[in-house]
């Protein structure tokens, strides 16, 4: 309990540190991605780092769906309509010059928003043209990522994540953790005006890339932020050069949360035994301890950074298992599909009033706003056009797009032959039951295929139905032969009537892959095999996300050349648990609407 304690102590503390040391150098450090969901813990840490920076230091807060205008600046369309020529306004990121952009729910900020953000970063200023406006603005920024994501799904886009110095994870500190000293404001100031006289060594350099490369760090910013922030925490200490010091603080504040191994131990470094180990402690009680020399100081700077690994993580990458890696993917619903009649809104483009579209009213005044002194100097012959206080024309008409995920419909097909059925019947109904539970709130539907003896029945039509999902598999029996083909041509059947109606299908065969029944019925365990293996060509022809269960006690090879066959993903599971189906079919939806649903 003590060591919890205290690890929770310095965690804290090097939290309150990240915070000094970002508002020290906001645009240098890039900015910190700050883990927590909202609560008295994630406000503490804001408000230590408002009071730290300079009043003059602007702060803005980006909203999450904020608009290109907002974001970058455009068209002032006020001041354009009432002076009858183009007028830019500044943007959000140039307002921040020199001070910090806040991100709520950064885990689920856009692509296009993060890349104009990395952009941003990368150059310092704002490059922008658009609505007849070219407008270029100086934003050096720092920006601070809230992270309140509770999985491992959501999460900051990774170009992004790779800019911000600091990877701050408060979620596991109480708020009687979030005790200590902070840094005043006046302490910043002047630890900034020594900031840019620090110097470092190439020895510094050249261990805090050495470092890098040996904790599995694959981009070459961790080191050149890990310096930075050296450099800081030399400027923040009141010395004018790096110390050894320094470079391990920075190592364990910027290079540890990347790590994604741990380094090789050389016979050098292996550990004494016990005894030698006390011998050693004694003899040294006394003695000072002695600067590293140039060769130990990377070894320094890694022992630093490995304190800082979390112990479950540390423990995973001892077994190779690699650090933990937050997957990418669109989610567990459908694909994204365009629509211009409703959705979420993601823009607006140049388009007909027609077919239920709707006009971006705004959007279509910014493009005729820098058109309207022309036009009104060549509008004296026409009526109309002279009349008017401002001239819309056709080519003026901006469309709102829209978004909108197409429903999902995951499709059970269920091997009911055989003295085992009833457990392969067990398992697929708590599946089915698990992902009606999800679908409640995600709007899914579920379908159940089931054969034996020398047919495939639709035993459940897509549905959200618990209900009925629950008395269809009640009444299933069990027993007979395997129509393995005809099963797979019942899938495919309804899985294409699923994607007629614009819903995303997954099948699900639970099955041993040994059919005995061919597809027009007669027995005979060759022909059977061969019409299965053409009916899973058909499946893979049509795209559809597969995923193959093999339910046999043993892994067989015709399951495996079927799953092949149908460009699915093999589960080899003899007792497959309806949990683990269920997050096996929501990792292969997630996968196939990543790939845009091939």
């Amino acid at each position: 309990m003590a060591e919890t304690a205290s690890a929770e102590i310095t965690a804290w503390q090097d939290a309150a540190l990240a915070a000094a040391l970002f508002a020290l150098d906001p645009a240098g450090t890039g900015g910190v991605a700050l883990r927590a969901s909202a609560g008295p813990v994630r406000d503490r840490w804001l408000s230590q780092l408002r009071g730290m920076l300079p009043g003059t230091d602007p702060w803005r807060r980006v909203p999450l769906n904020v608009a290109d205008g907002r974001l970058l600046g455009g068209l002032d369309l006020a001041a354009t309509l009432r002076s009858g020529r183009p007028v830019a306004e500044r943007g959000l990121l140039a307002e921040a010059d020199g001070g910090v952009v806040v991100l709520a729910m950064a885990e689920r900020l856009s692509s296009a928003t993060a890349a104009r953000l990395v952009a941003v970063l990368d150059a310092g200023e704002v490059c922008m043209e658009r609505d007849g406006v070219a407008l270029r603005s100086p934003a050096r920024i720092g920006v601070l990522a809230l992270d309140e994501g509770v999985s491992a799904e959501e999460n900051i886009p990774g170009a992004l994540l790779d800019r911000l110095a600091f990877h701050v994870d408060l979620a596991s500190l109480g708020i009687f953790d979030a005790q200590g000293d902070t840094i005043s404001a006046e302490e910043i100031g002047v630890a900034r005006n020594r900031l840019r006289r620090i110097v470092a060594g190439e020895r510094t350099i050249e261990s805090l890339c050495g470092a890098a490369m040996a904790l599995g760090i694959d981009s070459t910013r961790a080191p050149l932020l890990a310096l930075r922030v050296a450099r800081a925490a030399a400027a923040l200490a009141g010395r004018m050069e790096v110390t050894d010091a320094d470079a391990a603080l920075a190592a364990r504040l910027v290079l540890a949360p990347r790590a994604t191994r741990l380094p090789p131990v050389s016979e050098d470094h292996a550990e004494p035994p016990p005894a030698e180990v006390a011998a050693s402690e004694d003899a040294q009680n006394d003695q000072p301890t002695p600067a590293p020399e140039n060769g130990a100081l990377e070894d320094v700077v890694l022992e630093a950074a490995k304190a800082a690994i979390p112990a479950g993580l540390l423990a995973q990458l001892a077994q190779g298992g690699g650090a933990r890696r937050r997957s990418v993917s669109v989610g567990r619903a459908g694909q994204l599909l365009r629509s211009n009649k409703r959705g979420r809104p993601i823009g607006a483009m140049r388009g007909e009033l027609k077919a239920g579209a709707r006009l971006n009213v705004l959007e279509t005044l910014r493009a005729a706003a820098p058109w309207q002194r022309l036009r009104q100097a060549t509008a004296h012959d026409d009526l109309v056009h002279s009349r008017a206080k401002i001239s819309v024309r056709r080519e003026d008409f901006r469309i709102t797009r829209f978004k909108q995920r197409a429903e999902s419909t995951t499709i059970f097909v269920v091997d009911a032959s055989g003295s085992a059925a009833l457990n392969r019947l067990a398992e697929a109904k708590g599946a089915v039951e698990l992902l009606l539970a999800d679908c409640y709130v995600r709007r899914d539907r579920v379908a159940l295929i089931a054969f034996r003896g020398s047919n495939a029945e639709l035993l459940l039509p897509p549905t959200r139905s618990l209900a009925r999902a629950k008395r269809g598999l009640a009444g299933l029996p069990g027993g007979g032969g395997t129509p393995l083909a005809a099963a797979i041509d019942a899938a495919v059947a309804l899985a294409d009537a699923v994607r007629r109606r614009g819903e995303t299908p997954t099948i699900v065969m639970l099955t041993d892959g040994r059919a005995n029944i061919a597809r027009d019925g007669a027995q005979g365990r060759a022909r059977a095999e061969e019409d299965a293996l053409g009916a899973a060509r058909k499946m893979a022809a049509a795209e559809f996300a597969v995923l193959f269960v093999d339910t046999s006690p043993r892994t067989q090879p015709q399951a495996q050349k079927l799953a092949a066959e149908m460009h699915a993903r093999y589960l080899a599971l003899p007792y497959a648990g309806a949990a683990a189906i269920s997050q096996a079919v929501r990792a292969s939806a997630s996968d196939r609407s990543a790939g845009g649903g091939a």
